[in-house]
């Protein structure tokens, strides 16, 4: 009998986190689904990953209802699988009642409910095979309400509280759940902030952390029963003062 082969869907794979975590799975995969709204660049990942996994470029606008149903067909198609990598995603930067609201549903459908989607269509997969890994990519935002980021730090928090209710529900299963909780990210990420007033120079350097380290740190957080994890110890502590300040205002 044929080995079963052990297959990870990426979402928001075509730069930053999404291109990471593709490469560093290329090395426990044999075969990655890669889904992003550029297709030119999911085909340039995988010209530079074909000798060491299989991978398929699924050109998809998650933000869409369309594009949340050619990602399912794919995992339909070439799954089940048995990483799935919740991380498309984007920030809009500035007070709330100032910007698009059309831009905050769109941040909102992708961070929540593209993210309940594809984790519901591939618990089931998982829990046949009896193992599975969901990373639900959310932010040190999500402890930190800060102005100029109400709707995304808000959509991070709920991505937080998911994992760790869904793991709850998943417990015996093999099935693993992780919130990743990065913090300033040498990424594109900010690219469209800085157009909305962001200034990435305000932030000090020691804050920053490269792709490679923050997906280094999630994948050998699997195994070791955290939930959320949060890459970074000056991140670690955002996150921990974040807490403190959310329980004083009880």
């Amino acid at each position: 009998m044929a080995r079963q082969k052990i297959t990870a869907l990426v979402t928001g794979a075509s730069a930053g986190l999404g291109a990471e975590f593709c490469r560093q799975l290329a090395g426990r995969c044999d075969v990655i689904i890669a889904v992003a709204r550029r297709g030119d660049r999911l085909s340039e990942l995988a010209r530079q990953l074909a000798d060491r996994v299989e991978l398929h470029a699924i050109e998809a606008d998650l933000t869409a209802v369309e594009g949340v149903a050619r990602t399912m067909e794919a995992l339909r198609q070439l799954g089940p699988v048995d990483y799935l990598v919740n991380n498309a995603g984007f920030s809009t930067f500035g007070q709330f009642q100032d910007l698009s609201i059309e831009g905050q549903r769109d941040m909102v459908s992708l961070h929540i409910d593209t993210t309940m989607t594809l984790s519901r269509a591939a618990i089931g997969f998982m829990q046949e095979r009896g193992a599975g890994y969901i990373i639900n990519v959310s932010s040190v935002g999500a402890f930190l309400p800060v102005k100029g980021l109400a709707v995304y730090a808000a959509s991070k928090v709920f991505l937080n509280n998911f994992s760790l209710a869904l793991q709850e529900e998943l417990a015996g299963t093999g099935i693993e759940v992780q919130a990743l909780c990065p913090g300033y990210t040498h990424t594109e990420f900010h690219q469209e902030m800085e157009q909305q007033g962001f200034n990435r120079s305000q932030v000090p350097n020691h804050m920053w952390m490269d792709p490679d380290a923050v997906v280094a740190a999630s994948l050998a957080a699997l195994g070791n029963g955290k939930v959320v994890v949060v890459p970074g110890e000056g991140n670690l502590e955002l996150a921990r003062a974040g807490l403190m300040r959310q329980l004083e205002a009880l």
